[in-house]
């Protein structure tokens, strides 16, 4: 096995061609795959790279291609469908997987093969991306600095930036199905868009609302803090109008109308253009409560989250290659420090007075 390469699964679909691309700068070689060669194979021959037709569902393949190797980046959406096959197959050949997901349910559903991990002597690390590694280093700044800290909150936002095909589908499969919180160390199902506010992100006050995000699942992990929501920037209207979706969400979990969303979406640009990535701004806030009302808090200012994934999924791939890991499930904040996301290009990070 050559120490730099690793096998990059789902290569063809937006952010996976980004990772390819911006491999070479981290002193890394992928193999790119995916299931359509129509896709992976002009790619390969665009960037020089080695490249294979891999269908999750062949497991004699799979199997054969994650041998060559000692990760695997997986970043082939939705993961809900995906991360089952890729995850069991790493365990049979002692891969360490990474991905790019960010679905709260995946998180949960990885988490169950932690001790088949450990025995394994495999790594299952999901969300080496904008999902969860900003975020799950501000959740470890945080309880550092507040241990008894018995809430969390977390929120993020761009100025600039976009959708890619995979995001947008992600979430037209969740049409529907509401929230989700951290309420006395259990997932609740909540309203989406329960609570809204507005936070100083210091190059701009931007209004926010509660949404499902990962970290509802891998902060509780990283710090053990019992309550945590998170957030999203919005406008006040899209808040207002989305404070009445319970009453259409059995419209919306309908496949015709998902089906049709998905198909709007496929019409699009696959993703936000170089130049609109490179002047895009990242933010993300977090705050820690304890049970005397005190609070810490701290913000962190960047790349947007396509370019956020691009470098923090490559720094996690180099850490891995180099013999950084910590076998089991485990977090990227847990592994490699709060500081972690400080290794991103551009990223700044400040305590915010309270």
């Amino acid at each position: 096995m050559q120490s730099n390469r690793f096998l990059l699964y789902g290569a063809n679909g937006y952010t996976g061609e980004l990772i390819a691309r911006y491999a070479a700068q981290y002193g890394l070689e992928p193999i790119i795959a995916g299931r359509d060669a129509s896709k992976i194979r002009p790619l390969a021959e665009r960037l020089q790279l080695t490249w294979q037709v891999i269908d999750l569902n062949n497991k004699d393949a799979l199997l054969k291609a994650l041998r060559e190797v000692k990760v695997v980046l997986h970043a082939a959406g939705p993961f809900r469908y995906t991360a089952k096959q890729m995850v069991e197959a790493c365990l049979e050949t002692g891969t360490h997987y990474l991905d790019i997901n960010g679905d709260i349910s995946v998180f949960e559903f990885i988490k169950r093969y932690d001790d088949k991990a450990k025995q394994a002597g495999v790594m299952l690390m999901p969300g080496v991306g904008f999902d969860v590694v900003p975020t799950d280093c501000l959740s470890l700044l945080l309880h550092k600095a507040l241990p008894d800290a018995v809430s969390l909150k977390l929120a993020f936002a761009s100025l600039g930036g976009g959708l890619s095909h995979g995001t947008a589908v992600t979430m037209a499969d969740k049409l529907g199905e509401g929230g989700a919180q951290r309420i006395s160390g259990e997932i609740k199902n909540v309203p989406l868009g329960r609570h809204g506010m507005t936070i100083d992100f210091g190059m701009k006050q931007l209004f926010v609302m509660s949404i499902p995000w990962g970290d509802v699942s891998t902060a509780h992990f990283t710090t053990g803090i019992p309550d945590i929501e998170t957030y999203t920037g919005v406008t006040k209207n899209t808040f207002r109008m989305l404070k009445l979706q319970g009453l259409f969400n059995w419209i919306l979990r309908m496949p015709a109308v998902r089906g049709y969303i998905k198909k709007k979406i496929g019409q699009k640009p696959a993703g936000p253009s170089d130049e609109r990535r490179e002047k895009a701004i990242g933010f993300v806030w977090g705050q820690a409560k304890n049970a005397a009302g005190k609070t810490v808090s701290a913000r962190l200012t960047g790349p947007e989250g396509y370019t956020l994934t691009l470098h923090s999924s490559l720094l996690v791939i180099r850490k891995v290659l180099e013999g950084e890991i910590k076998t089991g499930y485990q977090t990227p904040a847990i592994v490699y420090g709060e500081d972690l996301v400080l290794e991103v290009p551009g990223m700044k990070r400040e305590w915010v007075e309270q």
